[in-house]
């Protein structure tokens, strides 16, 4: 059978050259998904500044849901300081230190902040944080005094010299540089760890949330002799450790699993990677899987004839089935190597790209393993056999006879069966394309573009009933005096519907696929902009990144300049929302504003029921919609896990409309302090009587202040600050369609090539080469007309509902290029794969293209 496979597919090649190319691109979008998935699960980032502890112990920084995957925390949650003194009394504990991280920033006079390297919110620590360096090199000693720091040895200044610093939103203050520390990551500022502890808010007799406690608690053990007696003494240790532990909640971490303490927020880049891995899986699968079903079909369509001769000869059906299936296989084989290879390098590439864009810490590595390769080859595999076995299902069950008499034509009735089914697939999608209407989310949104390739792939399945119907009534309208091409081709439509549709179908979902995946994103942009420009009062904002936060005071600053009307300072972090649906728990992360009541005079978030002005205490608003769907009206409580996994219950005090602008939940001030990495509030949002004196008075004050920014508040009208999903999203929509139009050239190319035979013969019945190619060009141009149409159709009710849902217009929001260009791919490639084997046709003689056939 495997010979006789071979046989077939070395007489084949070009109609298989469809099969290969929809294999390889489909084996390499699924190892790419493949890699994201297996990175988001096991990828380990760098311990950095916690390479020479050899034992980690921080908090949980995850919040685990009943049968679902963990959920990140961004935010530091803390770990009691009295451990320290408890820990560092453990037999084979060298060293014990309570590490903190708060914000810190070396300032150059009344300039801009020079940058001390890492993160500004957590930059400044205590010097005992140096012991947890690898192979720190000190320069100088440590700092005892309340006016000396070390800094990095990349900072600049030298030993010796002042600086200005400026710690935890306190007014810049003179420090003098006792020490430069030359390790990995060792940038930042730090402090003596009294001085450090009292900037923090950590000493244990202040009156802060987060007094007496620490970040975490890193531990350095006897190494004994040999990394082989280190690498025991550190997992005693660690054991004792856990022990020690046990029913705190605290985790203890030693070796890879080390650089997850580092920075929460960074570690949660890998909830990321498994939420796009599932949400890009599915359509991955479902493109992937209609291109290469597509791919067999007309490729096994053009074997009818040889299958049929070989049921005439006395081969079973099963035998028909297993011979198709076994030729696919061996040419998916030969296209699977370099499709996981290409799936591996497109990986890294999408890696870059999301860092680039700031969605992915830059030090978090993709995971290199064989399971995305093994996933792909079972999948790709299975994919193609069903497929084959399905393409040579008719020919396989019927008598020799028939078969050899149907292998020049096509059945006369298109399966009714198959019909129905696309049909029924087509009005479901129609259903689903509802979805917007009842929920204005993005999850809500993202039904569109599942809505329009469901539709497309009902619209393959019934595509032959279709174009054959629609054949039929061009034909009886065309007039007596007709064109000779134009009858034949029409002709053509009616005759071989089945042949038309297998390529109309791809193309009609290329067409579905950009428009509802590309409009989709920018209406829901469009959306959330709209909702966030009505919503904000304030023309400016100020910010102060590299300092880590507003300095203290900002505030009453700013409303003393004047013009300004209002001032009120803004924040944001994620929560997790713990609510019942349909009876049992579930659970969502999502992000959250911070305010106060003064927000009331600088944003408008669409209040609908109670009010802003309410908003002190364990109290929260929510949107409308969530208020909705999770029963959290006016007056009732909900429960949170904060950033910092903090569990919280909260009032509901105000529902408001602009959900997509400002998030699904407001939390008060109170409820979230001391919940927070850094307490510094992010921006100021500023409203003022809109004079040019009122913004000169803004820029004074920035331009005064170390390290302010201010900013208009308008929304960037060229797109450069829109969201980087935005960007990721149509990254995956050029690959993808990128995919999809090498797939339907290469089937274009095939369905033609195998139609030598029939335009050998129109040439013997004195057909000329001219009038046959005017055929093949109308023809293309039937195929281009139905895809645009049939793809413009489907893709109209679910983006008309989407654009009423979010936009309050039957027509979604999206650039005004977008339909000529789709346009224009589809006419260039319909006509392209048409005419240049046609061509390659009309070169090989008559007598010639019969006798190959």
């Amino acid at each position: 059978m495997l010979h006789l496979a071979l046989r077939m597919a070395a007489h084949r090649v070009t109609a298989l050259l469809a099969v290969a190319c929809a294999v390889l691109g489909g084996a390499a979008l699924i190892t790419t998904t493949g890699v994201l998935a297996e990175s988001g699960l096991r990828s380990q980032l760098p311990p950095g500044r916690l390479g020479g502890a050899d034992v980690v112990v921080a908090a949980d920084q995850e919040f685990h849901p009943s049968g679902d995957l963990p959920v990140a925390l961004p935010e530091r949650a803390t770990v009691p300081g009295r451990l320290v003194e408890r820990l560092a009394a453990l037999p084979g504990v060298t060293d014990a230190v309570g590490d903190i991280g708060f914000p810190a920033a070396l300032v150059d006079g009344r300039g801009p902040a020079v940058p001390a390297g890492g993160d500004p919110r957590t930059a400044g620590h205590g010097w005992s944080s140096t012991k947890l360096l690898a192979d720190a090199r000190v320069t100088g000693r440590a700092p005892s005094g309340a006016h000396e720091v070390a800094v990095g040895a990349g900072a600049g200044p030298a030993v010796g010299e002042t600086v200005e610093v400026v710690a935890n939103g306190r007014p810049a203050a003179s420090y003098r540089v006792t020490a430069l520390v030359d390790a990995p990551d060792a940038d930042g500022v730090y402090f003596a760890d009294a001085t450090a502890a009292g900037l923090a808010g950590r000493d244990a007799g202040g009156a802060g949330p987060r007094a007496g406690t620490v970040d975490l608690v890193g531990l350095r053990v006897d190494e004994g002799a040999g990394d082989g007696a280190a690498r025991g003494a550190g997992e005693r240790v660690a054991d004792a450790v856990r022990a020690e532990v046990a029913g705190t909640g605290l985790k203890v971490v030693t070796g890879a699993d080390r650089g997850d303490a580092v920075a929460p927020g960074v570690g949660s880049a890998r909830s990321l990677l498994i939420l796009l891995a599932g949400s890009l899986g599915g359509i991955v699968l479902l493109i992937t899987g209609f291109v290469v079903a597509g791919a067999l079909g007309v490729t096994i369509a053009g074997q009818r004839r040889d299958l049929a001769l070989m049921r005439a000869v006395g081969a079973t059906p099963r035998q028909i089935r297993r011979l198709a299936a076994a030729q696919s296989t061996v040419v998916a084989a030969v296209a699977l190597v370099p499709g996981v290879a290409a799936g591996y390098l497109l990986a890294g590439r999408f890696r870059e790209l999301l860092a680039d864009r700031g969605v992915l810490p830059a030090e978090l590595p993709l995971t290199v393993g064989p399971l995305p390769a093994l996933a792909t080859l079972l999948l790709v595999v299975a994919a193609v056999q069903l497929s084959a076995r399905c393409a040579a299902w008719r020919t396989s069950r019927m008598p020799a006879t028939e078969a050899v008499a149907e292998s020049r034509s096509e059945p006369r009735t298109p399966s009714r069966t198959r019909t129905g089914a696309g049909l029924l697939l087509m009005l479901g999608a129609c259903a689903l394309s509802a979805v917007p209407l009842l929920s204005r989310t993005a999850l809500g949104a993202s039904v569109t573009s599942i809505a329009g390739i469901l539709a497309a792939i009902g619209l393959a399945m019934a595509g032959p009933a279709l174009v054959r119907s629609a054949g039929e009534a061009a034909v009886r309208r065309l007039r007596p005096g007709v064109a000779a091409p134009t009858w034949l081709a029409l002709a053509n439509v009616r005759a071989y519907a089945l042949r038309l549709s297998g390529v109309v179908g791809p193309l009609a979902m290329g067409v579905v696929f950009v428009l509802t995946y590309t409009l989709t994103q920018t209406t829901v942009l469009a959306a959330t902009s709209d909702d966030t420009r009505t919503g904000t009062l304030a023309q400016y904002e100020l910010t102060a990144p590299a300092l880590g936060g507003l300095p203290d005071g900002t505030l009453t600053a700013v409303r003393e300049v004047p013009g300004v009307r209002a001032a009120a300072a803004a924040r944001t972090t994620t929560v997790v929302w713990e609510y019942e649906e349909l009876g049992e728990p579930a659970a969502e992360s999502a992000p959250a504003t911070i305010l106060g009541p003064d927000a009331r005079d600088v944003v408008d978030l669409g209040v609908t029921d109670g009010g802003l002005d309410r908003l002190t205490g364990a109290t929260v608003a929510v949107s409308a919609e969530a208020a909705r769907t999770r029963g959290a009206g006016l007056g009732e409580r909900i429960r949170l896990v904060l950033g910092d996994g903090a569990r919280v219950d909260a009032r509901v005090v105000a529902v408001y409309d602009r959900g997509l602008g400002f998030g699904p939940v407001v939390l008060s001030r109170e409820l979230a302090a001391g919940h927070t990495t850094t307490g510094l509030d992010q921006r100021a949002l500023v409203r003022t009587d809109g004079t040019s004196a009122a913004e000169a008075g803004l820029s004074a004050l920035a331009a005064d202040r170390t390290g302010l920014a201010v900013a208009g508040t308008a929304p960037d009208a060229a797109g450069t600050d829109a969201p980087p999903e935005v960007w990721i999203n149509l990254a995956l929509v050029v690959v993808l369609l990128g995919y999809l139009l090498l797939s339907i050239a290469n089937k274009l190319v095939a369905a033609t090539a195998q139609r030598r035979t029939e335009i050998a013969a129109l040439r013997l019945v004195g057909t000329t080469p001219r009038q046959i190619l005017a055929m093949m060009r109308r023809e293309a141009a039937v195929v281009a007309a139905a895809a645009l149409a049939a793809g413009l159709a489907l893709s109209a009710v679910p983006l008309a509902l989407l654009g009423q849902g979010f936009l309050g217009h039957p027509w979604p929001a999206g650039p005004a290029w977008l339909l000529p260009a789709v346009a224009a791919t589809v006419v260039a490639t319909a006509y392209l794969t048409v005419e240049l084997p046609t061509r390659h046709a009309l070169r090989t003689p008559p007598a010639d293209g019969l006798r190959a056939a």
